[in-house]
């Protein structure tokens, strides 16, 4: 059968000398990979620069049954707004994302909810001046959706932070994994914040390195077999 869905692109593997094998995270089936032949044409009607990571997608799609690689029919860019001062930051950003969650969405079923918390977070990453703390902030977002977003209460002591339990604790966990201050009180700053409150948070790029390896050691202790995140020393370069 043949559906309309919109689709965010993930990641893009070379098949051929003109076809790639795309992963999308796609709003009625979730993660889907399809098989697009002819894009590396000349003539191609689908355009390589439509399947660059986070491209967001009016697809019109095959669906079999049993799963496995499906196929695309057609698919065009969603319409919005390109940043006239996009830069460097942007696109490392964007790259940053893009494995993160090719490496921690596998559900091949629809969560409309994670879908539209997606599709927002790339229109504000779209704007002219995102927070300085836009990634940081979207990693913890995106834990609520992935099932281990950190509890903290109003009342809760922020001296530590236990990545193993997800929880704030007054005194230091009886492991070697977890958060101390000030980066533990940093965390909490964060979680308390909304997106348009990010700028009112000021935190030294050092400390925005070191948060940023201890949010992703918390996505490594709570996604198994998720694998190594490799771009965000990328971004660390880019903010210091």
């Amino acid at each position: 059968m043949i559906y309309n869905t919109r689709g965010i692109i993930l990641h893009c593997i070379k098949y051929s000398e003109t076809s790639v094998i795309a992963k999308a995270y796609t709003e009625l089936f979730g993660i889907q990979s399809y098989m697009i032949n002819g894009v590396r044409a000349k003539k191609s009607k689908n355009k390589p620069g439509l399947l660059q990571p986070l491209t967001m997608l009016n697809m019109t799609v095959y669906r079999k049954a049993g799963g496995g690689i499906q196929r695309i029919k057609s698919l065009s860019s969603i319409p919005q707004k390109i940043a006239s001062s996009a830069g460097i930051s942007n696109s490392t950003i964007s790259l940053f994302i893009a494995e993160v969650l090719y490496k921690t969405i596998k559900e091949e079923e629809p969560n409309k909810d994670l879908f539209e918390f997606l599709m927002s977070s790339l229109e504000k990453l779209k704007e002219d001046h995102i927070p300085a703390n836009f990634h940081l902030f979207f990693l913890l977002q995106l834990s609520k959706y992935l099932g281990f977003y950190p509890s903290h209460g109003e009342k809760d002591s922020v001296n530590f932070f236990d990545k193993r339990e997800g929880v704030f604790s007054g005194s230091m966990p009886e492991h070697p994994d977890y958060i101390a201050s000030p980066d533990s009180e940093n965390l909490s700053l964060l979680l308390q914040s909304d997106f348009s409150g990010l700028g009112t948070i000021r935190l030294s790029s050092q400390a925005r390195v070191e948060l940023l390896e201890h949010i992703v050691s918390y996505y490594e202790h709570h996604i198994p077999g998720m694998g190594k995140i490799k771009s965000h020393r990328v971004l660390a370069t880019v903010f210091n």
